[in-house]
């Protein structure tokens, strides 16, 4: 009972750990990393400044103060005058840094997604929320596993139980992670100009997510190899017992006499009477 016990809680620490990571994984916005080029903006700030070139207009004045009549030329040319502005997305929104001031800038993931793949979608969060779901559900089951006394097929059934659930939301979560692969590729290719990042790579949400994809498989393949160990031994105690309550009854065998196995044949009675003749050859 002791090394069951130990078994089932080195099982609910990878399910545990794959429910941490899965929940992260959807709650988060970092799933997809990547950077834009904008063009910086202009040295607005004071005149004669940094990397600007300012020019008064012939109608204003050489003293005037006015300076919405200075004109801003940036002498930056090529990749100079662009500056990489990073962006992070994940399943629900995202969020590009901002350059005139520190924090960061979100919108809806669903916003910038093209309106025919915003279905799928919703249809790979919902997987995702589902595989978290499962994952919990496997939790609670083996804990009550664990806190219950008693041990019969009954308990078998439940590992079987575990098994199955975890399978799945290992199943679903690989099917839904790279459903959320393609319609990014699609969004970067077909969404707006204004979000779309020339250089882009996962980020470390979407690590955690297929950590939690592969504990879920290993989880199920660990519970299903212990419930058929334990099946086996079950059913063929059971077996034992049903034989020993239920004896086979025989008939005896018949008991045979010490002489014929000396001699060799039975002894006749009119052998013995013919050898107590008297005057008689014994033909013995």
């Amino acid at each position: 009972m002791d090394r069951a016990r130990q078994q089932q809680a080195l099982t609910l620490l990878p399910i545990c750990l794959a429910f941490a990571l899965s929940l992260t994984a959807v709650s988060s916005s970092y799933w997809c990393e990547g950077a834009r080029k904008v063009t910086k903006p202009l040295c607005l700030d004071q005149l004669h400044g940094k990397n600007c070139i300012h020019f008064r207009r012939p109608n204003s004045s050489y003293g005037t103060k006015d300076e919405s009549q200075v004109v801003l030329y940036i002498w930056e040319i090529g990749d100079d005058k662009f500056i990489q502005r990073r962006l992070h997305v994940g399943l629900w929104e995202s969020c590009e840094e901002n350059l005139n001031s520190t924090g960061e800038r979100c919108r809806s993931f669903r916003s910038v997604v093209p309106t025919e793949e915003q279905g799928v979608l919703w249809l790979c969060i919902g997987a995702e929320v589902l595989v978290v779901f499962l994952i919990l559900t496997s939790a609670i089951l083996l804990g009550s596993r664990m806190s219950c006394h008693s041990c019969g097929f009954n308990w078998l059934k439940v590992d079987a139980s575990i098994a199955i659930l975890m399978v799945f939301a290992g199943l679903l979560g690989m099917v839904s992670h790279m459903m959320y692969t393609t319609i990014f590729q699609i969004t970067v290719n077909l969404g707006p100009e204004d979000w779309r990042p020339q250089t882009w790579d996962y980020g470390w949400s979407y690590c955690l997510a297929w950590g939690s994809f592969a504990l879920c498989m290993a989880v199920s393949v660990t519970v299903m190899s212990r419930y058929t160990t334990a099946h086996l031994e079950c059913s063929e105690r059971q077996r034992v017992q049903k034989s020993q309550q239920h004896p086979q009854y025989g008939f005896p065998k018949p008991e045979t006499s010490q002489s014929v196995w000396e001699t060799g044949a039975a002894p006749s009675p009119a052998g013995h009477a013919f050898l107590n003749v008297p005057g008689k050859v014994s033909m013995c």
